[in-house]
């Protein structure tokens, strides 16, 4: 199989004509499977191509010249059907190609997706013609043709087929997505139904029903959301965004201490809204109307710059003190010390701790093992 050459793909001689075409095809070097796994192999009157479909530039050819005879191997079980090509030795030097480390003079074409009786026919045929003899092809060019295969042309054709390839990406993507938020939409009006019914059967159904139902509901996430196409682009709407916030927020906020930073706000409410998402500038200025609405909730600005949402409940004098209670209690505390015991993030912990020692209420040890505060036993005094 070494006497095979690089070639260029598409090209051929001067009165070169293509007999036979077949994909799929293994090539061998004597017995032993080479690299050339599966290409498309070409008969013309002059040579036999194989090209590699999915790697430009790896095109190898052999001269019909060269072949002494020809021999079948029927398929068997889990063995294609094999061409056997007895190969003479090349006079003259012999053109660049491929390189094997055992040089056999027979090769096989496996045919791994048949063909295989249609294209010995015709080889057969071509061999018993002999037209290469007729019209002397040009000399092979072989690093000049291998150098063209890499250059521009073969850049440029990359280019295309990635872009292409691209854009049929890109199509499938957005139409997934678009079945997507009609699913997304179907299920929304599926819950609006769901909570229908509930305010149509109120009294019918048991308190253990209603609860799995309504357990059921927050699982899918807000059945209404509000959106600007409901409720206009102006005030009304960060009026109504800041109720339904403030609704959205008890639980999390029961369960967090009584206060959340904005950060966490806006993750968890936008997850519970589904495709609706909404921007941060619309929940910070929701956030704002807290107190113009009388909701118990209120935005709040720690001096570290941090803000957070928080209960009525929890106004500063009310973390304050709590905080102070806890740190006299355990004698001494760090963040996570706090974290664990209030359920909170450890910003808001640190925050909690900084608040209460600017009120004076505790004081702070820096060592190597860290920030940790104890209860201003100075205030025993006064």
């Amino acid at each position: 199989m070494d006497r095979f050459y690089w070639a260029v793909a598409n090209e051929h001689y001067l009165g070169e004509t293509v007999l036979a075409q077949q994909a799929g095809v293994r090539l061998y070097n004597g017995e032993d499977r080479t690299m050339y796994e599966s290409g498309m192999v070409e008969l013309t009157t002059h040579r036999i191509i194989w090209d590699d479909e999915g790697q430009e530039g790896n095109t190898i050819a052999v001269d019909l010249s060269l072949v002494v005879r020809t021999e079948e191997s029927a398929a068997q079980f889990r063995r294609s059907a094999k061409i056997v090509l007895y190969l003479n030795h090349p006079k003259g030097p012999k053109s660049d190609g491929p390189v094997f480390h055992k040089k056999y003079d027979l090769m096989k074409l496996s045919f791994r997706k048949g063909g295989k009786d249609e294209f010995h026919s015709q080889l057969k045929d071509a061999l018993g013609k002999k037209s290469w003899e007729k019209v002397r092809p040009p000399p092979v060019a072989s690093n000049q043709g291998k150098s063209l295969r890499m250059g521009i042309m073969s850049i440029e054709r990359n280019i295309e087929k990635s872009q292409q390839e691209t854009t049929k990406s890109v199509s499938e993507a957005f139409k997934d997505l678009d079945a997507l938020i009609d699913k997304a939409k179907d299920m929304i009006s599926l819950v609006n139904q769901f909570a229908a019914d509930i305010e149509e059967k109120k009294g019918t159904i048991t308190e253990d029903e209603t609860i799995a139902f309504k357990s059921t509901l927050l699982s899918v996430g807000i059945a209404n959301p509000v959106t600007k196409e409901t409720h206009g682009t102006g005030t009304s709407y960060h009026q109504e965004l800041a109720k339904q916030l403030a609704s959205f927020l008890e639980r999390p906020l029961a369960s967090s201490g009584g206060m959340m930073t904005l950060a966490d706000v806006y993750c968890h409410y936008n997850r519970a809204r589904g495709m609706e998402l909404c921007s941060p500038d619309d929940i910070i200025t929701a956030c704002n109307t807290f107190e113009l609405l009388k909701l118990p909730l209120r935005l709040h600005k720690f001096d570290s710059g941090v803000l957070v949402v928080q209960s009525v409940s929890h106004s500063k004098e009310a973390i304050v003190e709590e905080t102070s209670k806890l740190v006299t209690e355990k004698g001494s505390m760090i963040v996570q010390d706090l974290c664990h015991t209030v359920n909170v993030s450890a910003v808001l912990a640190k925050e909690r701790l900084l608040l209460t020692e600017q009120a004076g209420r505790i004081c702070r040890d820096e060592s190597i093992q860290g920030l940790r505060f104890f209860p201003n036993k100075f205030l025993q005094f006064q």
